[in-house]
């Protein structure tokens, strides 16, 4: 396999970094893994460097100024006033007000970009940044362990130099905040292969394709439980080599959470490390320009073996390492086998015992088949700050929902009486309502943020007034939904 330059972007403080006690999201696995990877010897075999961390200003690029400005000032002590006793910003448990939140997420955006700039340079047909992909963080709101996405800054720096950008996730979750960020452009084409169902964050059917100039851009293979090796395969090939075969992407963004891999504490897929690892080897043999980056994992020994060795796949010699782990710092965290591979467990595999897979795997395909080859871009007709215009900018917080929200709400409103049951994911006006909302990425749970509480007052009784003509327009509207204000007051309280 022919020799490929590799540079590998790594910050030593990282593992310093903790979410909490009882959160699933370890930093410290990226420092894991890069104990491992120097254990195996592959440092003198890439180019190692330290990523500069970004500033405020460089996450402006795609978060907002007041988002960003909340990161850098937020503390558990500070977090109730400064998020509207959590209504604002970090809604949710999954998403805690940590010491040294802006620091973490500086190391995690500045891997990404400079990665990105390492490859518009020409200085490496490979850039490897594991503390990076945190695909699910919002233009002004975190989301699933995720406060910053370094993805799509990554991408905005790529967009700068080169005119089509692959980005694909194969994250057991669904890559939602990259996907968002690039719904309406046709430089950046996203496909996602991830979990579908009752699973957060709820969002990546097949009918979410972009829209205006994005339309047809956005590529989403949902999956069910415990997707095999060969399964995963037989799809992700398929797919993979009819977009690079009509897009023609200047450079391909791979987020490799390893979240789907087998016996993963928050994931539900069945993937050895060599089935996750093949998406690696097999775009690394198209000899296109590539940036690696990590994202989800939950079972931490595993994300560092995986890891480990898809780094060896960047380099090209994970047929010559040893599968008997070497001695490093957390040898013990491996045991008891102390082997590098991951192996699968005895879980069904859904997505083939009901054929839902070739549905998906063909809807995908007829999609793609569907787009004009190569999209012409002007480079110095879509600046960089033309991305994501079409997410709001400067609104009021109280209407701060991510466009996402309102075009998931919407979809398929036509079919909302005629859900077909032949469907590999048949769908319901309930399950399109819950999609439009929150999810808990640990409990797969919609959430309900705290909301300001609203005083009512008792009717007078027999004024004949119509009291509801003195209420604000809101209310008047529930007044006119239940018929009647003590009908309301009923349902409400």
């Amino acid at each position: 396999m022919s020799r490929r330059r590799v540079a590998y972007y790594y910050d030593p403080d990282v593992g310093a970094y903790t979410f909490g006690y009882n959160q699933y999201l370890k930093p410290h696995r990226v420092k894991m893994t890069h104990d491992l990877i120097a254990a195996y010897d592959m440092l003198d075999k890439m180019h190692v460097l330290r990523p500069k961390r970004s500033t405020a200003d460089a996450l402006t690029a795609f978060h907002t100024d007041e988002y960003v400005q909340f990161l850098s000032r937020v503390t558990p002590e500070t977090f109730a006033k400064l998020s509207f006793n959590g209504t604002r910003f970090l809604i949710g448990d999954d998403n805690p007000p940590f010491e040294g939140l802006f620091e973490f997420s500086s190391i995690s955006a500045g891997g990404s970009i400079s990665a990105a700039q390492r490859i518009t340079c020409g200085a490496a047909d490979i850039a490897i940044n594991w503390a990076g992909g945190l695909h699910h963080a919002k233009k002004s709101e975190a989301s699933g362990f995720c406060y910053v996405n370094d993805i799509v800054l990554g991408i905005l720096e790529l967009l700068r130099d080169v005119a089509r950008v692959l980005y694909i996730d194969i994250d057991c979750h669904h890559g939602d905040g990259v996907e968002e960020a690039f719904y309406t452009t046709d430089r950046v084409m996203t496909c996602s292969f991830h979990k579908y169902g009752n699973y957060f964050p709820g969002t990546g059917t097949q009918e979410d394709k972009g829209r205006g100039k994005g339309k047809g851009y956005s590529v989403n293979i949902p999956l069910k439980d415990g997707i095999t090796d060969e399964a995963f395969k037989s799809v992700f090939e398929p797919v993979v080599s009819k977009i690079l075969d009509v897009y023609r992407p200047s450079v391909v963004v791979l987020q490799c959470g390893a979240d789907s891999l087998a016996g993963d504490k928050l994931g539900c897929f069945n993937l050895t490390m060599h089935g996750h690892a093949h998406c690696v080897q097999y775009l690394r043999q198209k000899n296109v320009p590539l940036v690696l980056l990590g994202g989800g994992g939950y079972t931490v020994k595993n994300v560092a073996r995986a890891w480990t060795y898809e780094t060896a796949c960047a380099l090209g010699i994970e047929d010559t390492i040893d599968p008997l782990l070497p001695y490093n710092e957390y040898f013990d965290w491996f045991g008891p086998r102390f082997r590098l591979e991951i192996v699968s467990s005895n879980m069904e595999d859904l997505n083939v015992r009901d054929g839902s897979l070739n549905v998906v795997r063909q809807k995908a395909l007829e999609q793609l088949s569907e787009l004009n080859p190569v999209p012409s871009v002007g480079m110095h007709d879509v600046p960089r700050e033309s991305i994501a215009t079409h997410l709001w900018r400067g609104a009021d917080h109280g209407e701060a929902r991510d466009d996402l929200d309102a075009r998931l709400a919407h979809s398929d409103i036509e079919d909302s009486d005629n859900d077909n049951d032949s469907e590999p994911y048949p769908r319901s006006r309930r399950a399109r309502r819950a999609r439009a909302g929150r999810m808990s990425i640990v409990t797969n749970a919609y959430l309900n943020p705290p909301t300001a509480k609203r005083r009512f007052f008792p009717r007078p009784v027999g004024s004949g007034l119509d009291v509801s003509a003195l209420l604000p327009a809101t209310e008047r509207e529930d007044v006119l939904k239940y018929g009647s204000r003590d009908e309301m007051l009923r349902t409400h309280v």
